[in-house]
């Protein structure tokens, strides 16, 4: 069997093939971030998933596509663990940028992820090229998932939020203040936890003071990021991989056009499409 996987911070989606192709088994887990959970936490995840456990036996290839999985030094963490648990098999662990591409193309294009965090590079056809490093949450990220949540809460605390948004902010979250120091400052995931307000501002997004946030965060990815290959753009088309992206693709357009630009592809999850440049690879 071939095993798939696409990580980012807040989940994890698996697709086992058999002989059979034409029926994948599709099992979620919580995400796999090197960089933000220790070797126990990422054992854990995998450990205990019971539908993983089931198939760790037959599966002789994965091929790991994970946030946090940029330097080597991460993919042999990720690799050392999948193969302990899926004995037969030979791991394969590359940085989430690619299967952002593989779910977009198989020709030069820049790709661009905005989900729990962003990234963005140009692919020439056979490797990637960032002219960025991703940083994160404390320092980059802008259009992403936890970008979002940490301006909901800032526009909050500030007093900020127009008051009628703000009564629907404390009916849908939790937001004492110790919870919130708690989850930021305590927890090992707390870029997943800003992530998670996002979704408010989606369900608001014909709001004012929401269009406006969603605008300004899709001006800062696009000027920071996809601008630096504003000379790729001439004469290559620019993908998006990733739930933010694809929920706000209307916001994103129309930032691109105001700078002479147009984006072909929205995909929201990437293993739904990264399977047959994968399985043609191995087989």
């Amino acid at each position: 069997m071939i095993l798939i996987a696409d990580s980012g911070s807040t989940k994890c989606d698996w697709v086992l093939y058999g002989n059979d192709k034409l029926n994948p088994i599709k099992i979620r887990t919580k995400g796999l971030n090197p960089v933000i959970l220790s070797k126990k936490e990422l054992k854990a995840i995998i450990y205990k998933n019971e539908d993983l456990f089931i198939y760790k036996d037959r599966v002789k290839y994965i091929h790991f596509f994970g946030a946090g999985c940029g330097t080597k030094k991460n993919q042999q963490k990720i690799n050392k663990i999948l193969t302990s648990f899926f004995k037969n098999a030979s791991a394969f662990t590359h940085e989430d940028i690619m299967a952002a591409v593989y779910a977009t193309t198989s020709s030069p294009a820049v790709v661009s992820i905005l989900g729990t965090g962003s990234n963005c590079c140009f692919f020439d056809g056979k490797k990637t090229h960032l002219k960025s490093p991703a940083l994160g949450y404390v320092l980059m990220d802008e259009g992403s998932g936890n970008y979002f949540g940490k301006e909901l809460l800032k526009a909050y605390y500030y007093n900020k939020m127009p008051e009628s948004l703000s009564e629907v902010f404390e009916c849908d979250y939790n937001l004492k203040e110790k919870e919130v120091v708690k989850q930021l400052y305590k927890s090992s995931t707390p870029n997943k936890y800003l992530a998670k307000f996002a979704r408010f501002m989606f369900e608001h997004k014909d709001h004012p003071y929401i269009h406006k946030i969603l605008m300004d965060g899709m001006e800062l990815f696009i000027e920071n990021n996809i601008m630096q290959y504003k000379e790729e753009l001439k004469k290559v088309p620019l993908h998006f991989v990733g739930s933010i992206a694809y929920f706000a693709q209307d916001y994103i357009q129309e930032v691109l056009s105001e700078k002479g630009f147009q984006a072909t592809h929205f995909v929201r999850r990437p293993i739904d499409n990264i399977i047959t440049n994968i399985i043609s690879e191995t087989v």
